[in-house]
């Protein structure tokens, strides 16, 4: 069932076939890194992949993620896109982005609630299919298969992260925290701070700091009005540093509140 923050539309489609295969060295740098010259020639004729593309709008990624399930599963080789869980009638959302390593969800014997989850694209993105084909393909280099290891271990700690950012009590504190941790991946470097520019609609800021849209309107006005985040939605800019917001932020809360007038909300965290 479509989510709200999702744009409604045709139903979810299924990724397409780009290109017959594609070596995975050649998409992704850093994996190729791992190998020195001499022996990323040869690493290289091992690493073909299936390569799927999707265009912006809401995917169905089961049937891949059934493909890849005795694989590494599907890494995104460039583009970005929305994982969304939905439990008890509340949503949490994910980004996943060039890099990550996608893998289907594993039933557990004592599982006692049941979920949902979707994926759009926010941007077109690429798929490489890791398979169990590519396995064994790759076995004789093990490097490769540290390497996805890895990916998979990164994906879980930037989640640790964005739990610990959800769990601050105070709005404005949780969106500016989510605004950084988005900026080190995402963000330009500009005169006089960080421009981040990324699809994020106020209800998909929500389903990631745990919070309603309603209240996200109003955290961002006090964030623009402290001169913290300025801008407007999808496209921020973070004035000054990290440490120079949570100062302002953590110990002097009152220059958040929006002038006389704002609209409601005013004076008071969400």
């Amino acid at each position: 069932m479509p989510q709200d923050w999702l744009i409604r539309g045709p139903p979810a489609r299924r990724p397409e076939a780009s290109a017959l295969h594609t070596y995975l060295l050649d998409a992704d740098d850093e994996l190729a890194e791992q190998f020195d010259l001499r022996t990323r020639i040869a690493v290289r004729q091992g690493t073909t992949i299936r390569v799927m593309a999707t265009e912006v709008g809401e995917c169905d990624l089961r049937q891949l993620l059934e493909r890849v399930r005795d694989g590494f599963g599907l890494l995104v080789l460039d583009g970005l896109l929305a994982h969304e869980t939905r439990l008890g009638g509340r949503s949490a959302a994910e980004l996943v982005g060039a890099g990550d390593l996608v893998q289907g969800t594993v039933a557990c014997d004592e599982e006692l609630l049941e979920c949902e989850d979707s994926w759009r694209a926010l941007w077109p993105s690429r798929l490489g299919l890791l398979d169990a084909e590519f396995c064994e393909r790759v076995r004789p280099w093990p490097a490769v298969a540290r390497a996805l290891v890895r990916r998979g271990s990164r994906r879980a700690a930037a989640l640790n992260r964005v739990r610990a950012i959800s769990s601050h009590p105070r709005l404005e504190v949780r969106l500016d925290l989510l605004f950084w941790f988005l900026a080190a991946r995402w963000g330009r470097v500009e005169r006089g701070g960080i421009r981040l520019t990324l699809p994020l609609t106020h209800r998909l800021l929500g389903e990631l700091v745990a919070a309603e849209r309603p209240s996200i309107c109003h955290a961002l006005a006090r964030l623009s009005h402290a001169g913290l985040v300025v801008g407007q939605t999808g496209d921020w800019h973070l004035v000054g540093g990290a440490v120079e917001h949570l100062q302002v932020l953590l110990d002097h809360p009152v220059r958040l509140a929006p002038r006389s007038g704002a609209g409601p909300g005013r004076g008071r965290p969400a």
